[in-house]
């Protein structure tokens, strides 16, 4: 089976402004490092635009319909200080949300082992009803919610390895036993959650953060002692991951020391995890990263591991 990746050129045209560092050329980095040879066997296929009942599955139907109101027909809007919008931000945020249903939905009718979604806006830090951290809808809590709605699932797992805590994320799964929000990011730093104390109602919230200045070999620590075992212990019958490569040790958003060598080896333990546990199925979406080139090389890394996985 091969591994689907997930786009559309509308996610191109969420015009964030001037100088913002979430800005259309981070896609265009992605996707030009995946039209390379290597990636010649990847199954390319147009995002599809998530339906509003999909999306109220984690946010409000209020929050969808404020959100999509606040797009303005020229120029730009702030949903926050730092979260923006233009005139093609409202299709650019369905197309990414329905990126990753139908990610789910193509992984779980055993169309493809694995997903990438490479799109934009991200997602994890939009809280229930509230747009953050330049994310407007909550693409993996959307695809984690219509996996079990759709589907049938009973235990789904998200793993985040953003830089920054996916708050977003973390409060929509807390209360609820069948989900599980794992996270590595370097703390303290932006938004200010992710502490090793929060732990759900299930134990189903799992944080390790990271001092800045961390490294590879403390993040590969967290991962074997903290994010594995639990994940392990969760057997998770599908895993999404919410891939952010702002940990890269060229990115000016935050202090990690990763490289693309790191990205690639959690990869490789979250493939293998999910071989045990859920027959390889995993769903990957695009969260920051925003060094052109370390985002680049990183995104070629991870996805040349699932391609192989």
């Amino acid at each position: 089976m091969f591994t689907i990746l997930f786009s559309h050129a509308a996610c191109l045209n969420h015009d964030t402004g001037p100088y913002h560092p979430e800005s259309a050329a981070r896609l265009r980095a992605v996707m030009q490092a995946l039209e390379a040879e290597e990636f010649m066997f990847l199954d390319r296929r147009e995002a599809p635009r998530a339906e509003k009942s999909v999306i109220a599955r984690v946010h409000p139907i209020g929050y969808v319909d404020w959100v999509l109101s606040q797009i303005p027909a020229q120029g730009y809007g702030s949903l926050d200080g730092d979260t923006h919008v233009s005139p093609g931000s409202g299709e650019a945020a369905l197309r990414a949300a329905g990126a990753v249903v139908a990610a789910v939905d193509a992984v779980m009718s055993g169309q493809a082992r694995n997903a990438f979604c490479a799109v934009r806006p991200p997602g994890h830090h939009a809280e229930p009803a509230r747009a953050m951290g330049f994310c407007l809808f909550n693409n993996i809590a959307i695809g984690a919610a219509h996996a079990r709605a759709a589907h049938g699932l009973a235990r789904v797992a998200v793993v985040d390895f953003d830089v920054h805590h996916g708050n977003g994320t973390q409060t929509m799964f807390e209360n609820d036993p069948g989900l599980m929000y794992l996270s590595t990011h370097q703390a303290p730093l932006y938004p200010g959650t992710g502490l090793e104390s929060e732990h759900g109602v299930a134990d189903n919230i799992v944080n390790a953060p990271l001092p800045a200045l961390a490294d590879g070999r403390a993040f590969r620590t967290a991962f074997d002692e903290v994010i594995l075992p639990a994940l392990d212990r969760f057997r998770p019958e599908l895993l999404l991951i919410s891939a952010g490569f702002d940990g890269h040790v060229a990115d000016p958003l935050a202090q990690l020391r990763l490289t693309e060598s790191d990205f690639a080896w959690a990869t490789r333990q979250l493939l293998e995890l999910a071989g045990h546990h859920c027959g390889g199925r995993i769903v990957s979406a695009l969260e920051g990263g925003y060094d052109l080139h370390a985002l680049a090389t990183s995104a070629r890394a991870h996805v040349l591991e699932l391609m192989e996985g």
